[in-house]
């Protein structure tokens, strides 16, 4: 099908019988398999109002699929539209001001690279395959957590596209009611297209990963006790 099917649409979309159409509705959790009427991936906002009021004039069960790494696999429905935002992965760091403004199909990875090039971070996941917006809107703890907070802790603003397809941003300043909702509440305030987050400058990270056989759970719960009463 061609974007022409959509008005002011200029991303892919894509029915059942399309060249692409099963490669385009994978999901991470290979348990779950979902066949959504259409995938529509979106390349701007502009593509998501466009596809979102597209699904509202079809009656359409609505989907996003940020990382695609939600377990239960709500980033996809059976019939309706997934409204894809992977192709939206762009980051835009500012070192000056030390804040990303990063696209709603970014993966951890993708916004790692970019900070880390500036000595640069925000509090992530602990997989680099997690999508950014399922992990912020959900709360967000990774490696920085303890020391920055949650990932929803260092939002600053988010562009977020409306249940009736308009365009907002949500900041402490503007639509400051929504904005908290965003912070830890989960996806179904909005589509958010573009999120912006503060930076922390970080030097070197060491991450060490230890794993024994169950046979030694013994020895390790009588180590880690010894160790507890010690500093008690």
């Amino acid at each position: 099908m061609t974007n022409r099917s959509i008005a002011r649409f200029a991303g892919e979309l894509l029915e059942t019988n399309d060249e692409g159409y099963d490669a385009s509705r994978w999901l991470w959790n290979a348990m779950i398999d979902k066949r959504p009427a259409m995938v529509a991936r979106c390349r701007s906002t502009t593509d998501v109002v466009a596809a979102l009021a597209h699904a509202r004039q079809l009656a359409l069960e609505i989907a996003v699929r940020g990382g695609g790494h939600s377990v239960a696999g709500l980033s996809s429905t059976d019939g309706g539209m997934m409204i894809d935002l992977q192709p939206m992965n762009r980051v835009v760091v500012d070192p000056r001001t030390r804040r990303a403004r990063v696209q709603g199909g970014t993966l951890l990875r993708d916004l790692d690279r970019a900070t880390h090039a500036h000595g640069l971070a925000t509090t992530g996941g602990m997989v680099h395959h997690t999508g950014v917006a399922g992990l912020t809107l959900g709360g967000g703890f990774g490696w920085l957590a303890r020391l920055h907070g949650l990932a929803c802790d260092n939002l600053v603003s988010a562009e977020v596209v409306t249940a009736g397809g308009e365009v907002i941003r949500a900041s402490d300043v503007e639509n400051a009611d929504l904005f908290w909702g965003l912070r830890g509440g989960g996806g179904n305030f909005g589509i958010v297209t573009e999120f912006e987050f503060q930076l922390h400058p970080i030097g070197a990270v060491l991450s060490v990963q230890r794993r024994y056989a169950a046979r030694h759970a013994r020895t390790w719960s009588s180590w880690m006790r010894h160790r507890l009463s010690c500093v008690a």
